[in-house]
């Protein structure tokens, strides 16, 4: 008789990534969310943040599960060096909009493996992507409709602001919040079997 899989946990609380997961016929065993402080630390650039809170979410979760896969993810949107806040207030969402209002800027997201025993593997994805000049209307009525709640850099590609993207390069479902060829990758390099 085999020996059962090692549980998947899911380092993260967004329905977002339990969603994409889902698309390619993954489901974590449980969903346990890491409590970090995602702070960027002292010069840190927007690439070496993302990657690093996404390895310290799996490896704060996976002190809880030793003898489980802990995947984790976390997504950063970076306007040149400067990483654009999850935004929580209205003037968050304001600031991120208007900052990305005409311009392109960087979707980076980290994910980061740990199997059973510690072996660890992550992945670094970099999306480009352009946003129309927004009116002041436009950026009322999206900051009206409540969707950037939570989301890195005040919005999310798979709502309303989907009719701001004048130009994508990279991976769509990275920007949603976790790139699936990637991170299926990580789970069979490290031996997950779903």
């Amino acid at each position: 008789m085999m020996a059962p899989q090692p549980a998947l946990v899911l380092a993260s609380a967004s329905p977002r990534r339990l969603d994409l997961l889902a698309q390619v016929g993954v489901t974590p065993d449980r969903v346990d969310p890491a409590d970090i402080d995602e702070t960027p630390l002292r010069d840190e650039i927007p690439r070496k943040h993302a990657l690093r809170l996404a390895r310290e979410k799996a490896r704060a979760v996976a002190a809880r599960a030793p003898n489980d896969y802990v995947l984790a993810a976390d997504t950063v949107v970076a306007v040149g060096r400067r990483i654009l806040p999850k935004a929580e207030t209205e003037a968050d969402a304001l600031y991120c909009l208007k900052l990305l209002s005409g311009r392109n800027h960087k979707v980076l997201t980290g994910v980061a493996l740990i199997a059973p025993g510690g072996r660890e593997a992550s992945r670094l994805v970099e999306t480009r992507v352009g946003f129309k000049r927004l009116s002041d209307a436009e950026r009322d009525a999206y900051v009206a409709s409540g969707e950037w709640r939570g989301k890195a850099g005040g919005y999310g590609v798979q709502g309303l602001a989907g009719g701001y993207i004048t130009e994508l390069n990279g991976s769509y479902p990275s920007v949603v919040g976790l790139p699936l060829y990637e991170t299926l990758n990580l789970l069979s390099g490290l031996g997950y079997r779903p």
